[in-house]
């Protein structure tokens, strides 16, 4: 296990995570260093928007799953990193607002 493997484990049992989320953050931040072909820890706001951009275009990511992976490197970066993180340089995707379905009433008329 990396040391920043284990210093991300850390913060998500000491905040009492669940294991699901804790296991997606974990795939998340391997991800965001497999694209980057660097560690986490070594990479910047500009890396993390190329990323975003990625899932987007390439991967073809709903705005729910990149906003989930945005939360796992904040919580990474802030949390474990003791690092800054600027919501401004790196916004959330923007929320998919869907529309109930209405119902059609038939009259007999």
């Amino acid at each position: 296990m990396t040391r920043l493997r284990k210093m991300m484990l850390e913060e998500l049992e000491r905040r009492n995570y669940s294991p699901r989320t804790t296991d997606d953050y974990i795939r998340a931040v391997e991800d965001f260093a497999r694209y980057s072909h660097r560690p986490p820890d070594r990479l910047g706001t500009q890396h993390i928007r190329e990323y975003e951009a990625q899932l987007f275009s390439q991967r073809k990511l709903a705005p729910s799953s990149v906003t989930q992976r945005l939360a796992a490197l904040r919580f990474f970066f802030i949390k474990a990193l003791k690092r800054p993180w600027s919501v401004a340089e790196t916004p959330y995707p923007k929320k998919v607002l869907r529309l109930g379905l209405v119902p059609i009433f038939e009259t007999n008329g």
